[in-house]
C-alpha cells in the first residue's frame, strides 16, 4: 500500500474516532460507570459490536458507490437525501455548540481563563486548520496527534486509579444489570448523526474509493471504532478504580473529578488537556462532516466549501459565547442522533442492493443481516428513549 494511502486511511479513522470522543463522550462514560460500576463493561462490549456493524456497512457502501450519503439517499428515494442532510446538519450544529463549550472548559482548567474566552481561542484554532492550503492533510495530522495524546493521558490516570481489572472483565461478560438507555446513548454518541459518515466522506474526498479499495476501507472503519473504544475502555477503568475505592465523584463535572481523585492537581490539569483535545477535534470533525452533507446539493455550495466550514465553526462559537451551553437541547439532539443511525443505515442497506447505485458489487449477506438487526434494535431503543426520557428534560 502507498504511504499516502496509509496516511489517509489512518487519518479517516482518527477523524471518525475523535469526532466521537467529545465532551459528551467523557461525561457519559464516567456517569454511567458511576451508576453501573463493573457492569458498564457489558454496555461498552455491546455498543462496540453495534458500532462495528454500522461502520462496516456504511463505509463500504459509500466507497463502492463513490457517492456521499446524501446523494445515495436521493438515489434511493428522490428528496430523501435533503431530509438526511437537514437532520445531520442540525444535529452537527447543536453538538458543535457543546463541543465549543467543552473546549472552553478545557482552557479554563489549564489556564484559568473564562470558558467564553477559551471557546473563542479554540474556535480560532479550528478555523485556522481549514484556512491552510492542505487543510485535509493538516486535519488528519491534527486529529492523530491529539487522539494519541488523549489516550496516553487517560492510560496514565487509569494506572493511578488502580481499578479491579478482574471484576471489570467478569462483569463485561456476566453483567449484574443491563441498561438499554446506556447502550442507546453510547451507540448514538459513537456512530450516531454525522459521526458515522466522517471517515467515509473523508476517504471519498481523498480519492480512496471503488471496489479495489474495499479491503482497506473496511480495515479503516474497524480501526476507527477501535480507537474510540480504547479511549472508552481506559476511561471506564479509570473511573471504576475511583468508584471501587468508594471515593465521591463530583456530579457537577464527573470526568474532571475522576482525573483529580486519581492523580491530584496534575491529574486535574491532564483533564484540561484531554477535554480540550476531545472538544476541539470534535469541532473539526463536526464542521467538516456536516458541510460534506450539503456541499454536493448545489454547485455554489461546492465552490465555497471552506467558507461554509468556517461559517459553521463561527456560528457554533458565537452561540456558545452569547447564549451558553443549552444542555436540554444537546441531550435531546443526542437522543435524535440515536434515531438518525437506523434511518441512515437503513438507507445504505437498501442502496447496497440497487445496481444503479453500486453496479455489479455484491454486498455480503451477513453484513446486510447484521445491519438490518442494528436498524431494528436501534429504532426500538431510540424510540423508547425519546418517549420515556425526553419529557423529563423539558418538564
Amino acid at each position: 500500500m502507498k504511504k499516502s494511502n496509509r496516511s489517509v486511511l489512518l487519518g479517516a479513522a482518527f477523524l471518525m474516532a475523535t469526532s466521537a470522543i467529545g465532551p459528551g463522550f467523557l461525561t457519559q462514560t464516567t456517569t454511567f460507570t458511576q451508576t453501573l460500576a463493573a457492569s458498564f463493561g457489558f454496555v461498552i462490549l455491546i455498543s462496540i459490536i453495534i458500532d462495528i456493524g454500522a461502520q462496516m456497512n456504511i463505509w463500504r457502501i459509500i466507497a463502492v458507490s463513490e457517492k456521499r450519503a446524501q446523494d445515495i439517499a436521493n438515489d434511493v428515494l428522490p428528496g430523501l437525501g435533503y431530509v438526511l442532510a437537514v437532520l445531520i446538519v442540525m444535529g452537527g450544529l447543536a453538538f458543535n455548540i457543546g463541543n465549543i463549550g467543552g473546549a472552553g472548559l478545557g482552557t479554563n482548567v489549564l489556564f484559568g481563563v473564562s470558558p467564553e474566552a477559551g471557546a473563542l481561542f479554540s474556535g480560532l484554532v479550528a478555523v485556522g486548520i481549514f484556512l491552510v492550503k492542505e487543510a485535509g492533510r493538516l486535519m488528519d495530522r491534527f486529529t492523530q496527534i491529539l487522539g494519541f495524546l488523549m489516550i496516553g493521558l487517560t492510560i496514565y490516570v487509569m494506572f493511578q486509579s488502580q481499578p479491579p481489572i478482574g471484576e471489570a472483565v467478569t462483569r463485561t461478560f456476566m453483567p449484574e444489570t443491563i441498561d438499554p438507555l446506556a447502550i442507546v446513548t453510547l451507540v448514538g454518541g459513537t456512530v450516531g448523526g454525522y459521526i458515522t459518515f466522517a471517515g467515509g466522506h473523508r476517504l471519498l474526498d481523498a480519492g480512496l474509493k471503488g471496489k479495489e479499495n474495499l479491503g482497506e476501507v473496511t480495515k479503516s472503519s474497524i480501526s476507527a471504532i477501535g480507537i474510540a473504544s480504547i479511549m472508552r475502555i481506559f476511561l471506564f477503568l479509570a473511573t471504576f478504580g475511583i468508584v471501587a475505592q468508594g471515593l465521591q465523584i463530583d456530579p457537577g463535572n464527573p470526568p474532571a473529578s475522576v482525573f483529580q481523585l486519581a492523580a491530584g492537581n496534575v491529574g486535574y490539569k491532564m483533564f484540561g488537556v484531554v477535554m480540550w483535545a476531545a472538544a476541539v477535534t470534535s469541532v473539526v470533525g463536526a464542521a467538516y462532516t456536516s458541510v460534506s452533507f450539503i456541499k454536493t446539493l448545489s454547485p455554489v455550495l461546492q465552490k465555497y466549501e471552506k467558507a461554509l466550514i468556517v461559517s459553521f465553526i463561527v456560528i457554533s462559537t458565537t452561540v456558545f459565547v452569547l447564549i451558553g451551553n443549552p444542555v436540554a437541547i444537546l441531550i435531546f439532539v443526542g437522543a435524535l442522533n440515536g434515531l438518525i443511525l437506523p434511518l441512515s443505515l437503513g438507507i445504505m442497506l437498501i442502496a447496497a442492493h440497487k445496481t444503479k447505485i453500486i453496479g455489479d458489487y455484491k454486498h455480503p449477506i451477513w453484513m446486510t443481516v447484521f445491519g438490518a438487526l442494528i436498524v431494528v434494535v436501534m429504532a426500538y431503543m431510540g424510540g423508547y428513549t425519546l418517549i420515556n426520557e425526553m419529557p423529563k428534560l423539558f418538564s
